[in-house]
């Protein structure tokens, strides 16, 4: 199988930490922990794609997601140390006192086109148009897909089972449980415990597309990986679980529930989740897991905490 080159640009491996909470011990990946600028499982997919830009010679590259988007936002700042300008396609509205991830991006001079709800559908078909017309003016464009799910990307969370596999402490862990949002790291997890053999079961919490939609891209993601990088080994789809039911506030919505969970688990525990990916994610794992003294399966903080600071109000009023 063919191994892409990356970039250093995470503090690997994240920290393993053995919780207690609700009554129930149970492990945390502290995936948000990979560097505090760049928080998050999105670096882990960055290392591989930003090393292509800069093989392609890229002057721009464009990418997608709500105005809250942690992969535009860490894409933004990695790219810029990189030297290399960043176009962000994002589904909201302009905010003349950006908060959150939206702040960060600026900060960083990343150029921003919003997008209503209905044009972000076609953000794809809107980003290579855009790339055309860059290109016409002498601009070399590198495309990264929403949440920088691509082959490429997933690589990432291939190489995460082989870091969790080298960890003796894991023993007796049977699954992993995940927010999802592009597909990218569920994909990622499941292809990587093909590749080295773990018996892992993926537990994927949607937070943004219904799961016949993300079941489908992850198929898709799987089929493209086994072909561009040469994988002989079957990639068995039955290790993933996808989780639906708990997003049905919407994306850019938390419940006053979820909020004070994440309260609750922060005052307790020192561990701040964000309220678009890693809130609902532990709200599911709470109910399913947790509440069931079921602990042989790990919860991924996959990162996303500057989220939070786009609704203070709301977590200091409930």
């Amino acid at each position: 199988m063919k191994t892409p080159k990356k970039l250093n640009i995470a503090n690997l491996p994240t920290p393993l930490q053995r919780i207690e909470f609700g009554g129930s011990k149970f492990y945390v990946k502290r995936d948000d922990l990979t560097e505090i600028a760049l928080s998050g499982n999105k670096i882990r997919k960055l290392e591989y794609l930003l090393l292509d830009a800069k093989k392609q010679s890229a002057d721009y590259i464009f990418t997608c997601g709500g105005e809250q988007s942690n992969f535009a936002r860490a894409t933004a700042i990695a790219a810029a140390m990189q030297g290399i300008k960043t176009r962000l396609f994002l589904w909201g509205r302009e905010n003349t006192k950006p908060t959150g991830n939206l702040f960060l991006d600026k900060l960083v001079n990343a150029e921003i086109e919003y997008l209503t709800r209905e044009q972000y559908d076609n953000v794809d078909e809107i980003m290579s148009r855009r790339a055309k017309e860059f290109k016409r003016k002498r601009k070399k464009v590198y495309i990264f897909r929403e949440g920088g799910s691509s082959a490429l990307g997933i690589w990432g969370y291939v190489n995460f089972v082989k870091e969790l596999l080298e960890n003796k402490q894991l023993r007796g862990v049977k699954g992993i449980l995940a927010a999802a949002g592009s597909g990218g790291t569920a994909a990622g997890l499941v292809i990587g415990s093909a590749v080295y053999g773990v018996p892992l079961k993926v537990f994927a919490v949607t937070v943004l597309h219904s799961k016949k939609f993300l079941t489908g891209r992850i198929e898709r993601l799987a089929e493209e990986f086994a072909r561009e990088f040469n994988l002989r080994k079957k990639i068995d789809l039955s290790s993933l679980e996808i989780l639906e039911g708990y997003s049905e506030e919407g994306y850019k919505n938390i419940t006053d529930e979820k909020i004070k969970l994440i309260k609750k688990f922060f005052n307790s525990t020192g561990i701040l989740l964000d309220p678009a990916y890693t809130g609902k994610a532990f709200y599911a794992f709470n109910e399913i897991f947790l509440k069931n003294k079921k602990t042989n399966v790990m919860f991924l903080h996959s990162g996303g905490v500057f989220g939070v600071f786009g609704k203070t109000k709301r977590f200091l009023e409930v």
